[in-house]
């Protein structure tokens, strides 16, 4: 457990060091307890995700860095590897790919790097591994955009998607009543 801590310190010491290199990752420590971490990510840009900042959380168990951390998506998000529900992540290297050569910082560029590749054929996720496998790619996009902006944006564009899907909505009821 020492040097677990030893561990977690010196990438504490790290990421403040890092803060201005890398403005895509914002990586804090629990105050009260060095085995809690949180980070919050940009979206990778020219992906659905693109605009929005998503926040995880950081369960690193006592064996660090020998064993991975638990990692979690605390901000919903649609992606054939996240499940919608739990956050929980589908990634090799949380899993049976882990090495202590990992840092949180590190994982979370493999995160980033995940959101803009997806691996449908892995899904957390049916729904979004499914429209993926069968080639629907807008379909995908549209639905991690429109999660995007209304988990992971500012208010200001959750109330902007919220009146746009009004619209939509008020579209479709007009055209079904139409057509009956």
């Amino acid at each position: 457990m020492q040097a677990s801590r030893a561990r977690l310190f010196k990438e504490y010491k790290e990421v403040q060091r890092e803060k201005v290199a890398d403005p895509d990752i914002q990586l804090v420590c629990d105050d009260s307890n060095i085995f809690k971490w949180t980070a919050l990510i940009k979206g990778p840009s020219e992906t659905p995700y693109e605009g929005g900042v998503f926040q995880l959380a950081f369960s690193v168990p006592e064996q660090y860095p020998l064993q991975p951390p638990q990692v979690r998506f605390l901000t919903k998000i649609f992606h054939p590897n996240v499940h919608f529900k739990t956050g929980e992540i589908c990634l090799d290297i949380l899993k049976n790919a882990w090495s202590p050569a990992w840092t949180l910082q590190s994982v979370c560029r493999a995160i980033i790097a995940l959101m803009a590749h997806p691996e449908p054929d892995s899904p957390l996720n049916c729904d979004s591994g499914n429209l993926l496998r069968s080639g629907d790619v807008r379909g995908f996009q549209s639905m991690a955009k429109m999660y995007t902006r209304l988990a992971a944006m500012p208010k200001k564009g959750a109330d902007l998607c919220r009146q746009h899907l009004r619209q939509i909505l008020f579209y479709v009821l007009y055209s079904v009543r139409y057509y009956f």
